[in-house]
């Protein structure tokens, strides 16, 4: 199961002003949207939901159709789900592992060239210096490695009766941040148990667009989940602006920086924040 989560994205301005000394950006960076380029203002992500294998080629041959895919319906911002080349299980990761570059990363490049778009891959295990990471590796439109962000959260849990699952076995937690610049706005990532942590969330919409991809166990969300890997229930979230089913697909929408300008202005929750009381604050960049 993948469920794929956007929030609406908080936008990035041509020239970023300095963070404040609680290492929070100002808030003119919250704020200053008037200074949106009309012609930038709005963009269509899309998400890809698959369908993933035990075959890491037929994985990686049909990510890439579903992104081609996307590209012809406009999307300028495309991304796959977590473990988009591998089964999700402790026992897959160091069978597939990779490092970066490696095979699938060559295949995300590539197609991201081709098509011209901001390509954010999912996640794979990947291998580096003897340690094993949940890692998402994001490409520009000419095929250059962005940047690449390990999975903060490791996915650890013990539920009575239904399910114990512990990521730590066999993988290494990411000790930072990763965002990349789009000329629409800045992207923050994230993956799946992350989305739990709400400090990340908040620390992340300081600085830009949250993607989170995700693949849930099936006892956690009941009657949303499907058998083996396939994905459901992929959503653009904030509001929900598009959701499909439990069948591989690409989902498309197309984000309005406008819009999301209009609300911060209707609800201007960063400037009623109480920074005399409390501050959730970034131990490194």
């Amino acid at each position: 199961m993948v469920r794929g989560l956007v929030n609406l994205p908080h936008v990035a301005p041509p020239h970023p002003p300095p963070p404040t000394p609680s290492g929070e950006c100002s808030l003119l960076d919250k704020t200053d949207f008037l200074h949106l380029d009309i012609e930038l203002s709005a963009f269509r992500l899309a998400l890809i939901q698959l369908q993933v294998s035990s075959i890491k080629s037929d994985n990686l041959t049909r990510a890439c159709g579903l992104i081609r895919e996307a590209a012809t319906q406009g999307a300028k911002i495309v991304s796959l789900p977590e473990c988009f080349n591998s089964p999700y299980g402790t026992k897959y990761f160091p069978e597939y592992a990779e490092k970066i570059p490696g095979e699938s990363t060559q295949k995300l490049s590539e197609v991201a060239k081709e098509c011209g778009i901001y390509l954010i891959g999912g996640s794979i295990p990947e291998e580096d210096a003897g340690k094993l990471y949940n890692t998402c590796a994001v490409f520009g439109p000419d095929g250059t490695l962005l940047v690449k962000y390990r999975k903060l959260h490791l996915f650890d849990i013990d539920v009575p009766g239904k399910i114990t699952f512990q990521e730590s076995k066999t993988l290494s937690p990411g000790d930072s941040f990763s965002t990349f610049d789009t000329p629409y706005c800045r992207v923050g990532l994230g993956i799946c148990y992350d989305l739990r942590f709400a400090e990340l969330a908040q620390i992340y919409a300081q600085r830009g667009l949250l993607t989170i991809r995700c693949m849930w166990p099936q006892h956690l969300l009941p009657g949303m989940i499907k058998p083996h890997m396939l994905p459901g229930d992929t959503a653009l979230l904030g509001d929900v602006l598009a959701e499909a089913g439990t069948e591989e697909t690409v989902l498309c929408s197309d984000i309005d920086l406008k819009k999301l300008a209009e609300i911060r202005q209707q609800i201007p929750i960063f400037s009623q924040k109480r920074s005399d009381l409390y501050a959730v604050e970034a131990k490194k960049p």
